[in-house]
């Protein structure tokens, strides 16, 4: 029999080359001219979007119409609360249809045209028509709220509305794992089972045992890969898409799903919902003003003179919107922090560099993305930071291999392992 040393060296130079190669930083891709295409037409399309989006609702205001509507309604709701939802039923239905061309645009042919996409007329059809009910269903429930605080304190009602904001969104993120997401895409347990025992073994470590893993199938519509952590509480879920799951190996789809349980752990869900909350208010809070503004200088074009009146949805979406393109860059630059926050978690409990920066190559691949976005779009559109940012850190962080302690270690189940090195 051979000698273990020899055995142990022929070993050694077999693996060796696997190991020196996962250990070399991974470059950034050059984007394709197919993604510099879908960059910059997305970037006028945003634009386009943008001006469409307060040009409908200014067109709503300043011909007369919300107020006739508002007067339909009340005819046939004969009490305030019907006349508040038969108002935003009909709001609803007709911005449906008006926005009808650019959807069907900007979802369905242009993303098929770029290759990202899988659906039938027939599934974005009624997805559409499912998103209108839902959102319908919802706003019709909940919007006399802040209506109300109008009528009862026309001087405070912000604060309400946005403190009231908090429970609200709360009670959104509890229910849409159970009773939203299944509406669109079947999910049902992963089909990899040993993949399936390495992500309950990294949900130990990172302390959220019982959480349900879930396979959501959005390969009917869509190629994009993705994964999240989603739900509250009792309805907390892992969710992977298929697409993932198909695309990348099991380090890969750890590192993404290590990422994901970041933003549990770190309590970014109820951060996020504050810091939501407070742009709220000061966005409601400037809103009120400027629309007092409006009402007096054009209330009788308009058709109504209080704020209060249901007719006034239009008036609040639009400087809604207008204030949203000033607080959108704080927003932003919040969202993509968080984001590198959990690109830092999801580095440290998997210790899997190389993983990290391919799972990143293959989102820029798939997804169509541009690494390096210019300025404005950072400013104004990005909620993560591009993906040649975050293949530079996940290349270069690794305090670990200095003896150095990660920022999140302690919140780690011990003991610290590197997780599936080999990949499959």
């Amino acid at each position: 029999m051979p000698h273990a040393s020899a055995i142990a060296t022929w070993l050694l130079q077999i693996i060796a080359p696997a190991l020196a190669a996962a250990r070399e930083p991974v470059a950034v891709p050059a984007a394709t001219d197919q993604a510099m295409r879908y960059y910059n037409s997305d970037n006028l399309l945003w634009f386009f979007s943008t001006l469409w989006g307060l040009a409908i609702p200014a067109l709503f205001l300043f011909t007369g119409f919300s107020a006739k509507l508002r007067t339909w309604a009340a005819g046939a709701g004969r009490s305030w609360f019907a006349t508040v939802a038969i108002y935003f039923i009909a709001f609803s239905i007709l911005g449906f249809l008006i926005d009808l061309p650019l959807s069907f645009y900007q979802d369905y042919v242009r993303e098929h045209a770029y290759g990202l996409s899988n659906q039938t007329l027939g599934k974005w059809g009624s997805d559409g028509l499912l998103n209108l009910l839902v959102n319908t269903v919802l706003g019709s429930l909940f919007l006399w709220v802040p209506y109300l605080l109008l009528a009862r304190s026309p001087r405070r009602w912000w604060i309400y509305t946005s403190a009231l904001a908090v429970p609200f969104l709360f009670l959104v993120i509890m229910i849409a794992p159970v009773w939203i997401v299944p509406l669109f895409n079947h999910t049902g347990p992963m089909k990899d089972k040993q993949l399936e025992a390495e992500i309950q073994a990294l949900a130990h470590r990172a302390g959220i045992d019982g959480s349900r893993l879930l396979e959501i199938e959005t390969s009917v519509d869509s190629r994009r890969l993705n994964a999240a952590v989603v739900g509250f509480g009792q309805t907390k879920r892992i969710m992977i898409t298929d697409t993932m799951l198909g695309r990348m190996n099991s380090d890969e789809v750890l590192y993404a799903v290590g990422h994901e349980m970041g933003h549990y752990v770190l309590g970014h869900v109820p951060r996020t919902v504050l810091f939501i909350s407070l742009l709220v208010a000061v966005t409601l809070g400037l809103a009120s003003r400027i629309c007092g503004f409006m009402l007096t200088r054009f209330g009788g074009r308009f058709g109504f003179n209080r704020l209060s009146d249901i007719a006034s949805l239009p008036l609040l979406i639009l400087v809604a919107q207008l204030l949203w393109l000033g607080v959108a860059p704080a927003f932003m630059a919040y969202s993509r922090a968080q984001e590198h926050e959990a690109d830092r978690f999801g580095l440290e409990i998997t210790r899997n560099n190389h993983a990290a920066a391919t799972a990143f190559v293959k989102l820029q691949q798939d997804n169509l993305r541009n690494p390096r976005p210019g300025t404005l779009y950072k400013l104004w559109r990005a909620h993560h930071p591009p993906l040649g940012e975050r293949i530079d850190f996940v290349n270069s962080y690794a305090p670990w291999e200095q003896g150095q302690p990660g920022l999140y270690d302690g919140l780690f189940e011990k003991k610290q392992t590197t997780l599936g090195q080999a990949g499959r």
